[in-house]
């Protein structure tokens, strides 16, 4: 049972990690989807962001100092839910639909990061208070 925490947070952590790496080296495209829904410095936001989940992602997956990592994660998820994916705007049905699937992954995301904040990183992590939780 000791492996479950550090299983959960592999698999939770992927996604961050592989995008983080995506908004920093091949970064165009989301620089240009980005200033599309109208986010202010664009070429700025997406490597800093990229940065922001690439550290939370890592700090997640080795468990250490998982609460920084998690606070993140969420300082991410929220605004991007918002303003990337607002489905509740769209008029083309297929658009509304991605869009309304991408923004309640952010959303479960964001209830699992608050876990992680809350509970901590578990057994096999690098932080030393965690690994008795």
């Amino acid at each position: 049972m000791k492996y479950l925490p550090l299983i959960g947070r592999i698999l939770f952590s992927l996604i961050f990690i592989m995008s983080g790496l995506g908004h920093i080296f091949n970064g165009k495209e989301m620089v240009g989807m980005t200033e599309q829904m109208g986010v202010p410095l664009a070429s700025l936001a997406v490597p800093l962001t990229g940065v922001m989940i690439l550290l939370g992602g890592l700090s997640i997956i080795l468990g250490y100092k998982i609460k920084i990592g998690a606070l993140l994660i969420i300082i991410f998820l929220i605004p991007t839910s918002f303003i990337m994916h607002p489905f509740w705007k769209m008029t083309e049905p297929m658009q509304a639909q991605i869009n309304m699937i991408m923004f309640m992954k952010n959303i479960s995301m964001t209830g699992a990061a608050l876990i992680f904040y809350y509970f901590g990183s578990g057994p096999l992590s690098l932080d030393k208070e965690s690994k008795n939780s």
